[in-house]
C-alpha cells in the first residue's frame, strides 16, 4: 500500500507497465527519490545530465514501442530534460517526464529555483502538461499523461511540488461531487480506412506506370507488406532516414535513403516517377519529392494532420501502415511491365559500386566512408544501430547496409547532437541481449558522449553481456557544419568555430574500465570493427579520419558548387585537399570500378 503522493506516483507507473525510469536527483524531487528506495518494481537509472535522461526515454520509446519516462529536479533540472524531450515531439514518440517544483506556499515569490514549468513545457508537451495540488488528483493525472502520451504518440509532462509529494496518498478518491474517477484501461480502435478509400487509391496506384514508394518511421513495422506491393506494382522503394530499417538493403529494388543525406539511385526515381505512394514518412524536404504536378500521390499515416503536408497528395489514407497495406494489397494489380523496376535495379548495382569506388579512396589517414563500408559486412544479425547528427549520419545514412531484422534510430525531426550514446544505452537496457552500435562524430561526442560512457561503466554489467560498441570519428573538424559553411553559405572554413581539441577517446574508455581500440590506418579499419565487435565490453572504437571527404549530395546543385568554390576563392585553408577529395569522388560517380 502507497503511504505518500511519492510512493503511489511509482506504483501506478508500475500498473501502467513502466519498469525503468531515467533520471537525476536533487531536491525538489526527494519525495519521488525515496520513494524509489520503498519498491523493487521500477528501477531508477542515473544518468549524467538530465538531458540525456529525456534522450533515454526517446529511445526507450523508440526501439520498445512502450511510453519513456524521464524524471527531473525543479527548476534547472527540468530546464535541462528540454532538448531531449523536443526530440521525443519531433519524432513522435511518447514520452512522460515527470518533474519536481518548489513547494505550493513559495510559488509567486520568485523563490530560488521557481521556474514557471506549467509555461515552459507548454509547447514540447502541449498535449497535456499538469501540476498536482492535491494527492486526489494524481491519479487521474498520471493515467491521462499516459494514454495520451501512448495514443497520440507525444510528450506529456506532470509537475510535483516537492511538499505534495510527502503528503498522504489517495489511492481512491472520495466518492463526491467533483471527484475524478480515472482507470488504466487498454486502447483499441480500428486503424484501417473504409474500403471506398482503399478503392480509389487502389485505383491510382494502379493506374500508374511508374512507381515509387517512400517509407519512414511509421512503416518500420511493415516490412513484408512493403515488399509485396513493391512487387505487384513493379516500384522502387525509398526510405527517410527515419524509416532505413523498413526493408533491407540487400533487396535490389530498394534504393536507399532520400535527400541530401540520400543516394542517387533515389533521387533519380523520384525525379522520374508518375506516381508516388508514401508510407508513414512525415520526410521535410519537399525539393526531395517529384516536382509538384509530376507525379500522382497516395499517402498513408495515422495522424491526418500530416496528410499532404510534404506533397500535394490526390488521395490521403488515415491509417495503421501495415494494416492499411494489407488491405490495399487484395486490390492492387500486378504489373506485366517490369522496365520501370529494372531500371531501378541497374541503378542500384551501380550505385553500390559507386559507394565502394568512393570508400576506398586514399585519405589522409582514414576516409570516413570506408569506415562504414567495412561496417555493414560484419554487422551481427538483430543488432541496433544509432546514429548522431553530424558528418557521420552522412556516411551512416548511405554505406551502412541494413539486414531485416535490424533496428536504427537517428533524432530525425529536431536532428540533434549528443543523442547516439545515450540511445544506445537505453537501447542496451530495453535489448540487453542485442548488439547496440553508436556511431558518433567527435563533437557529439565531446558534447555530451564521453560523460555517457560513465553511464555505461556504472552499468554495463547489468546487462550480462558487454555487446556495445561506441565508434568515433576523430577529425578534429565539425565537419557537417564546415561542409554546410562552404556550400550553403559560400564561406571559407571558420577554423576558430570548427577546429575541435583533440581527445584520447580510446584511451579515455580505457581509464573508465571500458575497452579502447584507436585505429589510425585504412588498412587497420575492419580488423579494428572485427575487435571492437568481438570485445567482452563495452568498447569504444575511435577512427582517425580525414575532414576532407566531401558529402556528396546525390545531385549537386549548381548553386551549391558555385557557393563551395567562392568558399575557396576566399581563403578556405584547407582548399587543396577539398579540391583533391572532391575530384576523387566524382570520379567515382562517373566511372564506378567494375563488377567483380
Amino acid at each position: 500500500m502507497a503511504d505518500t503522493v511519492g510512493d503511489f506516483l511509482l506504483q501506478r507507473l508500475g500498473e501502467w507497465g513502466v519498469r525503468r525510469v531515467f533520471g537525476y536527483p536533487g531536491d525538489g524531487i526527494n519525495g519521488i527519490m525515496g520513494a524509489f528506495g520503498r519498491q523493487e518494481t521500477i528501477e531508477f537509472i542515473q544518468v549524467r545530465h538530465e538531458e540525456m535522461a529525456a534522450f533515454m526515454a526517446t529511445a526507450h520509446a523508440k526501439f520498445t514501442g512502450e511510453v519513456g519516462v524521464c524524471l527531473a529536479t525543479s527548476g534547472p533540472g527540468a530546464v535541462h530534460l528540454l532538448n531531449g524531450l523536443y526530440d521525443a515531439k519531433l519524432d513522435h514518440q511518447g514520452v512522460v517526464a515527470i518533474v519536481g517544483q518548489q513547494k505550493r506556499m513559495s510559488m509567486g515569490s520568485d523563490y530560488q529555483q521557481e521556474v514557471d514549468l506549467q509555461a515552459l513545457f507548454k509547447d514540447v508537451a502541449h498535449e497535456y502538461v499538469h501540476m498536482a495540488t492535491d494527492p486526489a488528483q494524481v491519479r487521474h493525472l498520471i493515467d491521462r499523461a499516459f494514454r495520451i502520451a501512448k495514443e497520440e504518440r507525444a510528450v506529456t509532462c506532470l509537475i510535483f511540488p516537492n511538499d505534495v509529494q510527502e503528503l498522504a496518498a489517495v489511492p481512491k478518491p472520495p466518492r463526491e461531487h467533483g471527484t475524478v474517477v480515472s482507470g488504466i484501461g487498454a486502447l483499441t480502435r480500428s486503424h484501417v480506412p473504409p474500403q471506398a478509400a482503399l478503392q480509389q487509391a487502389a485505383r491510382i496506384l494502379n493506374e500508374g506506370k511508374k512507381v515509387a514508394i517512400l517509407a519512414g518511421a511509421g512503416a518500420l513495422h511493415a516490412t513484408d507488406e512493403l515488399i509485396e506491393v513493391a512487387d505487384i506494382l513493379g516500384a522502387g522503394i525509398a526510405k527517410a532516414l527515419l524509416g532505413k530499417a523498413a526493408v533491407p538493403d540487400d533487396l535490389p529494388f530498394v534504393t536507399g535513403t532520400i535527400g541530401l543525406l540520400g543516394t542517387k539511385p533515389s533521387h533519380d526515381m523520384m525525379n522520374d516517377c508518375d506516381t508516388l505512394l508514401m508510407v508513414g514518412s512525415n520526410f521535410p524536404y519537399s525539393e526531395h519529392l517529384p516536382k509538384e504536378g509530376q507525379a500522382r500521390g497516395v499517402q498513408i499515416d495515422i495522424d491526418a494532420r500530416r496528410a499532404s503536408v510534404r506533397y500535394p497528395m490526390e488521395f490521403n489514407l488515415i491509417g495503421d501502415s501495415r494494416e492499411t497495406l494489407r488491405a490495399l494489397i487484395p486490390l492492387l494489380q500486378r504489373k506485366t511491365e517490369r522496365q520501370w523496376q529494372d531500371d531501378i535495379r541497374a541503378n542500384v548495382e551501380r550505385w553500390w559500386r559507386v559507394l565502394e569506388g568512393r570508400a576506398m579512396n586514399e585519405a589522409n589517414p582514414i576516409n570516413p566512408q570506408r569506415v562504414f563500408w567495412e561496417l555493414s559486412p560484419r554487422l551481427p544479425d538483430d543488432c541496433i544501430i544509432v546514429g548522431d547528427s553530424g558528418s557521420a549520419t552522412n556516411w551512416y545514412a548511405r554505406d551502412v547496409k541494413i539486414r531485416r531484422g535490424m533496428m536504427t534510430s537517428v533524432s530525425g525531426g529536431l536532428s540533434t547532437m549528443g543523442c547516439a550514446v545515450p540511445y544506445a544505452i537505453a537501447a542496451k537496457f530495453a535489448h540487453p541481449e542485442r548488439h547496440v552500435i553508436a556511431l558518433v562524430g567527435d563533437g557529439a561526442m565531446q558534447m555530451n558522449g564521453i560523460n555517457g560512457l560513465i553511464t555505461i561503466a556504472k552499468y554495463w554489467q547489468r546487462w550480462g553481456n558487454g555487446k556495445l560498441v561506441v565508434m568515433v570519428l576523430n577529425n578534429q573538424d565539425l565537419n557537417l557544419v564546415t561542409w554546410e559553411e562552404r556550400v550553403m553559405g559560400a564561406n571559407p572554413k571558420f577554423e576558430a568555430s570548427q577546429v575541435m581539441p583533440d581527445f584520447p577517446y580510446a584511451q579515455y574508455a580505457e581509464l573508465v574500465g571500458l575497452k579502447g581500440i584507436r585505429i589510425d590506418s585504412a588498412d587497420a579499419v575492419a580488423a579494428g570493427w572485427e575487435a571492437a565487435l568481438a570485445s567482452d565490453r563495452p568498447c569504444v572504437l575511435e577512427m582517425v579520419t580525414d575532414p576532407h571527404v566531401p558529402p556528396l549530395p546525390p545531385d549537386v546543385p549548381a548553386k551549391q558548387a558555385a557557393a563551395y568554390f567562392k568558399a575557396l576563392l576566399k581563403g578556405d585553408p584547407d582548399a587543396l585537399a577539398t579540391v583533391r577529395a572532391s575530384i576523387k569522388e566524382t570520379w567515382e560517380g562517373w566511372f564506378p570500378p567494375k563488377k567483380d
